[in-house]
């Protein structure tokens, strides 16, 4: 909250806890080696070339440290930078589908996570959602899963579920968090399969605030933002609708065998957007704005300016549909623009599967990229920004070949190295088993790989070793260790969450900052931060939705490299006023308050 005191990040963790492996044939620790490239590039000439090179050479470095293939049958196995720290971080829990053979549509869609600081404290508790409802009869089972909450107590959490009041009994999909009655307090929307749940924060115990709010949607909703769209300082909510479903459908794959029906199966549904009114009541708006005169079937949602003019647009992934671009005109009204931008199809002009979605600036130009997971066989797409338009690059990235096999749903920017350029994180999983079980009984045939996938400046990504499986789907970052760099949990179907914490040995200078505006949108939700440094110009956003089903912490994070300042700070603030901040010191969280300058 404003006037909190921000320490520098706490040192990294020197714990021995089991990381991602991949085989290897040599038995050499990979920190020592990345170590020994690093001080070769330090001590030879290769120090005097540009710094793309010298980047270059690390990746090709990491690269051959932690990229090394295996003989079949050998046993050792090279460390690699990241850490699944699921039991030492104390997370027990278990997503529940409620599959029983039945194959009903809403058991392969779940769950989402939300990293967030609910009691004020500092640090980031997690929030899961669960499935418990009937698709058959909408019947709850109050002895049923439930969501789940999860305190951050300094290196492990601690389920306080039940004193927080956050376990809801419905059949959970996304999760929007966000201080919705400007009491300094973050609140959380429950997107459900059935009726949607609202929950206010009074101190980190939360009450149900549904009826009285408005905000009871019915239906299925899947992702959901909450931003201040129109600039009054109340936040406001928007939600992604998927399909009305009829759970007495049966489908077939290809070999007449039972599977799950496709999403096409099912008639669309208009997505929802509801204005604050400011008195603890929402007004559903979205007929008015024109947001629900766009039809879909919405998974990912979110929320930024798509086109410069400094108000907030809405981008929605839709599966199997035109994705839509809402762009704000100047009476407040949404014009979809996603065809005459871009972005509503791929670069054959097909639809594809959309599942989750970002928008970063992933080729530091400064300006907004979206990135849209989908389907197997089709591929993961990268709109790059153009002027007014986006070009489809998927293909010249290097990220279309690396997701044609797998089903991606939940993903994320990340800069893993800080090196300032933003990674990626795909959580990937099935949909469609090609044989005649569902995913209670045959889980294991629906998991796939996850994915990373670094940066290499210019447009061009490559992948990263990561040992993660799983029927992923949601995917959520924040610093929970206070090291400076993002770590990341992964929400499993059918199974348990993965907690990783990020450990890499490449680590650069870091500045993390966190907006504050003095009484409404206090968190400065859709707030722009641009870090200037030795050159070097870095746009992030302050912002919580986005991915799948999914809400983030917000905080814009710069990796700095070996940069170590002097810097200058601009904040673009939610209602278009911008303000300039001289920066000294890395490696430390700032607290940018409005008018205030930066509190250390």
């Amino acid at each position: 909250m404003a006037g909190k005191s921000v320490s520098p990040g706490r040192p990294r963790s020197s714990s021995t806890a089991a990381s991602s492996t991949v085989p290897c044939r040599t038995s050499s620790s990979p920190r020592s080696s990345t170590k020994n490239w690093l001080a070769w590039v330090s001590t030879s000439r290769l120090a005097e070339f540009d710094w793309t090179v010298r980047i270059a050479a690390l990746t090709l470095a990491v690269s051959a440290v932690f990229l090394c293939v295996c003989d079949s049958g050998e046993k050792e196995c090279a460390e690699t930078p990241w850490s699944r720290r699921t039991s030492e971080w104390s997370v027990r829990f278990r997503h529940e589908a409620g599959a029983r053979g039945l194959f009903h549509l809403p058991e392969i869609m779940g769950g989402g996570v939300a990293l967030f600081d609910a009691d004020g404290d500092g640090d980031v508790d997690l929030y899961l959602t669960n499935g418990n409802l009937d698709p058959e009869t909408g019947a709850v089972d109050p002895k049923g899963p439930r969501n789940a909450f999860f305190r951050n107590e300094g290196g492990h959490f601690v389920d306080a579920t039940e004193e927080s009041g956050l376990g809801d009994l419905g059949y959970g999909m996304g999760v929007a968090v966000g201080d919705v009655d400007n009491d300094g307090d973050l609140d959380v929307y429950v997107a459900n399969f059935g009726r949607d749940r609202f929950y206010t924060n009074h101190g980190g115990v939360f009450s149900d605030a549904t009826e009285r709010s408005g905000l009871g949607l019915d239906g299925w909703s899947s992702s959901a933002t909450f931003v201040d769209y129109d600039g009054d300082g109340w936040l406001d909510l928007f939600v992604a609708r998927y399909v009305a479903y009829r759970s007495g459908k049966r489908c077939t794959d290809a070999a007449g065998r039972a599977d799950y029906c496709g999403p096409s199966v099912f008639a669309p549904q208009p997505d929802r957007l509801f204005h604050n009114r400011g008195d603890g009541t929402f007004a559903d708006v979205s007929d008015a704005s024109g947001i629900g005169r766009g039809i879909g079937r919405g998974l990912g949602v979110v929320a930024f300016d798509a086109n410069g003019d400094r108000r907030t647009d809405f981008y929605v992934a839709n599966d199997g549909d035109a994705n839509h671009l809402w762009i704000q005109q100047d009476d407040g009204r949404f014009v979809d623009e996603a065809l005459l931008r871009g972005v509503a199809y791929n670069q054959a002009g097909e639809t594809e599967a959309g599942m989750g979605v970002l928008a970063e600036d992933l080729d530091d130009d400064g300006a907004w990229d979206l990135f849209v997971t989908h389907l197997a066989k089709e591929t993961n797409t990268l709109y790059r920004h153009a002027g007014a338009i986006y070009r489809d690059l998927s293909g010249e990235s290097g990220l279309a070949a690396e997701s044609l096999a797998f089903t991606g749903f939940g993903t994320a920017a990340i800069d893993l190295d800080l090196d300032g350029r933003l990674d990626l994180i795909v959580a990937n999983g099935r949909v469609s088993g090609g044989f005649d079980t569902g995913v209670g009984s045959s889980g294991e045939r629906f998991s796939e790989p996850n994915q990373l996938f670094r940066n290499l400046g210019g447009g061009g990504f490559s992948p990263l070793p990561w040992a993660s499986k799983g029927i992923s789907r949601g995917v959520a970052t924040a610093d929970l260790d206070g090291d400076g760099d993002d770590d990341w949990v992964v929400a499993n179907l059918e199974g348990s969450p993965e907690v990783w914490i990020n450990e890499s040995p490449l680590q650069g200078h870091w500045l993390a900052v966190r907006a504050r505006l003095p009484e409404a949108n206090r968190d400065a939700t859709g707030a722009v931060v641009i870090l200037e440094i030795d050159g070097r110009r870095m746009v992030r956003r302050i912002d919580r939705g986005g991915g799948y089903l999914s809400s983030r912490d917000a905080v814009a994070r710069f990796g700095l490299g070996s940069t170590v300042g002097p810097a200058r700070l601009t904040i673009i603030w939610p209602d278009g006023a911008e303000e300039v901040f001289d920066v000294s010191g890395v490696d430390r969280v700032l607290e940018v308050a409005r008018g205030n300058g930066v509190r250390p």
